[in-house]
């Protein structure tokens, strides 16, 4: 995992404070396309949990990892007492036990390519389900999002991460999804999108950017000056399309 994925934990508060949760259509989908109940989960980068409460609250068995304590101690104090943490990158992961569901909210990006399908293929049960969600937070006026680009521009061409295997936006089936297809550990690979309207104060959405990696890699005064420059061309109050894109797959047996 690298340095860029390790980055998050000395923003952990307020990864919980401005990042979106979770809608709950997003754990119907993931355990209606299972077909079967799910008793244990794993969840590769966990974070502050936002995803992890989704599925405990279901009566899920959740076995929340992460690289980062600070990142783990914010989900401890926000997950029901049974989620289960473990302190360690997804590479790091012990083999041998088998779960239900394995699952990557906003963070499978930061996994290792190499061996990344097997092994996610060898921490799950015969026809257990993958599941990876996540997507960009847009600000859904065209006007402000231009304003804010252009206060960017000095320090930031972009703040998104580009598909890990260069999928062009245009296509169909995007990242992970295509890997899933060609991995030949999975079936059943679908995609779907769960839209998402969000309205929040431009404080907020500054918040919101802190947290983001890409300026979290900027030195500490690039990052004041470009919140700052950011904030003076926001309305006091702005929507947000945050569309949830999530792919899932079975793995094959045999």
């Amino acid at each position: 995992m690298s340095g860029r994925a390790r980055s998050f934990g000395a923003v952990a508060e307020a990864y919980e404070r401005f990042r979106p949760g979770y809608p709950a259509a997003l754990g119907d989908l993931v355990l209606t396309y299972a077909g079967r109940p799910v008793r244990t989960a794993l969840e590769i980068g966990a974070g502050t949990g936002k995803a992890t409460r989704l599925f405990a609250e279901r009566g899920v068995t959740v076995t929340a990892t992460d690289p980062d304590g600070a990142m783990l101690a914010e989900l401890r104090r926000r997950v029901p007492a049974d989620v289960i943490t473990v302190r360690a990158a997804f590479e790091d992961l012990p083999p041998g036990e088998r779960y239900g569901l394995v699952f990557a909210a906003a963070a499978l990006h930061w996994t290792h390519p190499d061996g990344r399908w097997p092994r996610i293929a060898g921490l799950l049960e015969p026809g257990g389900v993958f599941a990876s969600f996540g997507g960009p937070v847009r600000l859904a006026d065209p006007g402000v999002e231009e304003a804010v680009r252009a206060a960017r521009a000095p320090f930031l061409a972009s703040d998104e991460i580009p598909s890990p295997d260069g999928t062009p936006p245009e296509q169909d089936m995007q990242w992970p999804g295509t890997e899933l297809q060609r991995s030949g550990w999975f079936t059943d690979v679908q995609q779907s999108v769960i839209e998402r309207r969000l309205t929040m104060g431009a404080a907020d959405y500054v918040g919101l950017l802190t947290t983001i990696s890409a300026y979290l890699e900027l030195p500490a005064p690039a990052q004041k000056q470009v919140f700052r420059r950011i904030r003076r061309v926001l309305p006091e109050r702005v929507e947000i399309v945050g569309d949830v894109t999530v792919h899932l797959a079975r793995r094959r047996d045999g």
